[in-house]
């Protein structure tokens, strides 16, 4: 019995000791692109409604970077936002890039991802990433995610999934309103 609880309070001991260890690490950065970092450039070959777009190219810019595939259900739910962001705010210096990152094998095709994008009007920018390249350099991990990218091309905000629609147009104004770059 001695032997027994020697063992469970060690372990207990183990455990208490890996649980403050493992406290220190923070995990959601390893989920997806920690803000305050810069943005990792998006190098995708072949770009819809666009030339490619490179990041070094759009500072001075607000950039919204959405990870997205047409056969997603969430995703159609937050694209009536994105959309309306796109309408509301590309004249004030908003760049939507949309790269689509094909979930199912039927969604890799570009025909279908073009049929998609013209069925439901999506004018912005539109990379395909079929191989996940961009995709994991963001590390990013779900359908829908949005990265809003400051003026200085740093990432400032991250929005996983549907919802906070109101949290995420506040950001999207707050780093509009920022003073641009200064002339080099």
């Amino acid at each position: 019995m001695y032997r027994a609880f020697k063992y469970l309070q060690a372990r207990m001991v183990l455990l208490a000791c890996l649980g403050e260890i493992l406290g220190t690490i923070p995990f959601p950065a390893l989920l997806h692109a920690q803000t305050g970092i810069p943005a990792p450039d998006i190098t995708n070959e072949v770009w819809l409604n666009s030339t490619p777009q490179r990041l070094k190219n759009l500072r001075g810019k607000v950039v919204m970077v959405e990870f997205w595939t047409f056969g997603c259900y969430n995703c159609r739910n937050i694209e009536p936002y994105v959309k309306a962001w796109h309408d509301q705010y590309a004249d004030q210096g908003l760049v939507v890039i949309a790269i689509h990152s094909p979930e199912f094998s039927y969604e890799r095709s570009a025909d279908s991802v073009k049929e998609y994008i013209d069925e439901h009007n999506i004018q912005y920018a539109v990379p395909l990433d079929n191989d996940f390249e961009t995709w994991r350099k963001y590390r990013n991990r779900f359908w829908p995610t949005l990265y809003l990218i400051d003026k200085q091309g740093l990432i400032q905000y991250v929005k996983i999934g549907e919802g906070g629609y109101a949290e995420t147009d506040r950001q999207i104004r707050r780093l509009l309103a920022e003073n641009p770059l200064p002339a080099s």
